[in-house]
């Protein structure tokens, strides 16, 4: 799913106040040479990526596990079962941290809430049949039982960071897509 040209500005609006607000040490790392455009982010961010996700259980102790997170229309998306302690830890606190690292090639790091896509037994956000039809295609339709197994998440960021060591090596073609190699 490419992002619109309004989610597009959305997310750079989201990544330039982000990083106006951060500290002085952190933006001498993610400067202007390494700092990634919206464009950038989401030409970087196709298929699947994994992400380390913090949750946080009733004693408010940190976690962190792996989930496949997929940045579609200028957002991280993802899922567990819905029997995962991570899904117990959203429903009753939906305030996450998510990082995905290439090495020191490149770093998105996003702070925020998630929203339930599809709760079992509710109304599903708008957008899940569009989105439900991307997973079964990627992951394929007989993997779940996509209405009791999994559950799926949208984060909602208010903070974003995302650079890279060499910008220049993420060029994309005009329509945002990576080259080939």
């Amino acid at each position: 799913m490419l992002e619109t040209p309004d989610d597009l500005a959305r997310l750079q609006a989201l990544l330039d106040t982000s990083l106006a607000r951060s500290t002085a040490h952190l933006r001498s790392i993610v400067n202007s040479e390494r700092a990634l455009t919206a464009r950038q982010v989401t030409g970087a961010l196709t298929g699947m990526c994994t992400l380390a996700l913090s949750t946080v259980t009733v004693r408010g102790e940190p976690r962190v596990s792996g989930v496949d997170g997929h940045f579609l229309r200028g957002a991280w998306h993802f899922g567990t079962a819905r029997t995962a302690a991570k899904a117990r830890h959203l429903a009753a606190r939906p305030a996450v941290s998510a990082a995905h690292l290439r090495g020191e090639d490149l770093g998105v790091f996003t702070h925020g809430t998630v929203r339930t896509l599809n709760p079992h037994g509710g109304r599903p956000a708008a957008d899940w049949p569009e989105l439900l039809r991307y997973f079964q295609d990627f992951y394929g339709r007989d993997t779940f039982d996509w209405d009791h197994d999994v559950v799926y998440y949208r984060l909602h960021p208010h903070w974003m960071a995302a650079f890279a060591h060499d910008p220049g090596a993420l060029a994309l073609l005009d329509d945002g897509r990576r080259p080939e190699r």
